[in-house]
């Protein structure tokens, strides 16, 4: 098993967080080629704010936090890091609120969201970052690919009015 759910808020039961959190952690590593172990927390904008408040000094809800296990060696812009050879990954919070608002506003299904931000944040553990515009870049580029063997449209892509 490559994620392992822990939901505070009974409302991710409803939207199948235990398997979509497994789809997106399975395919995040296959598509680097890798094995790990990642939990996922299921939680509220409340829950998410503190923790955000307390990891990241910024006292507000988020869509998605992770925590990876170790911390990952400098590279250049835009290269793709050096995966680390060990089998917990780290942790990831992801806020129903947010995220639903967010799908909504977007106009995108709750699931593929969802998914996507797994993706996203399975991506920081593995040491991709988009503190520039090269390493967003990067990290696009594997979001996009292995959002598209999920069948899950591109969520960069504008959307024609």
């Amino acid at each position: 098993m490559s994620a392992d759910s822990v939901i505070e808020d009974e409302r991710w039961e409803k939207a199948g967080l235990e398997s979509l959190a497994e789809r997106a952690v399975t395919a995040a590593l296959e598509w680097h080629g890798l094995h790990g172990e990642v939990v996922v927390l299921g939680c509220d904008d409340a829950r998410i704010a503190a923790l955000n408040a307390d990891f990241r000094g910024k006292p507000r809800a988020t869509n998605v936090l992770s925590w990876p296990s170790v911390e990952h060696a400098p590279r250049d812009p835009g290269a793709r890091p050096v995966f680390p050879e060990i089998e917990e990954l780290g942790d990831i919070a992801i806020s129903f609120d947010t995220c639903e608002a967010e799908a909504r506003a977007q106009g995108k299904p709750f699931a593929d969201h969802v998914t996507h931000l797994l993706i996203h944040a399975v991506l920081h553990l593995l040491g991709y970052d988009h503190e520039n515009d090269l390493d967003a870049e990067t990290m696009e580029a594997a979001e996009r690919s292995i959002l598209q063997n999920l069948r899950i449209p591109d969520p960069y892509q504008e959307k024609a009015t």
